[in-house]
């Protein structure tokens, strides 16, 4: 039995519309790749003893990780609110492209919803200590964050709402 953890608050329900897309796009491929995970199955259902066939075992627990993502997809994306982006302002609000100086370095981030994060790609989300520090603020600003116990100064370079890698 596992250590008793209080529930995590809900994340907040902001999405970019490329994000909301690739969750469509995510829950029509997983009802394919469903349907012959199911098919696999029912293949080797029929091999006989199931308890000892590991094929049987494998897709069957393939299956049950399917059905949960579909599940919390098709539960979240009638929540989710789709947030355009801005393209008039300088501030930093949902889905901006921030440059940030932090002790001499600069980090660019991109502030998106809970359901998109990719650290990776340097997107944060939106509930976030970052994030939230950011919202609101302005190039030039400074402002201390909380990282990893440590209030450091970050200033904002560049606010941008267009992809900094599109060279279109």
């Amino acid at each position: 039995m596992g250590r008793w953890r209080p529930p995590q608050p809900p994340s907040a329900p902001y999405i970019t519309p490329e994000g909301y897309a690739a969750l469509e796009q995510e829950l029509k491929a997983l009802w394919l790749r469903r349907r012959e995970v199911v098919q696999a199955l029912s293949a080797a259902a029929a091999e006989g003893a199931r308890s000892e066939t590991a094929e049987y075992i494998y897709r069957k627990k393939a299956l049950g990780g399917i059905d949960r993502r579909i599940r919390y997809i098709q539960k979240r994306l009638p929540v989710l609110q789709v947030v355009p982006a801005r393209a008039d302002t300088d501030k930093v609000f949902f889905g901006a492209w921030v440059t940030l100086s932090v002790d001499g370095q600069t980090a660019t981030y991109r502030i998106v919803g809970a359901d998109e994060i990719d650290p990776e790609q340097g997107w944060i989300s939106v509930d976030s200590p970052m994030a939230k520090g950011l919202l609101g603020k302005t190039v030039d600003d400074i402002i201390g964050i909380t990282i990893n116990e440590l209030v450091q100064q970050v200033e904002v370079l560049v606010v941008r709402y267009d992809d900094p890698q599109d060279t279109r």
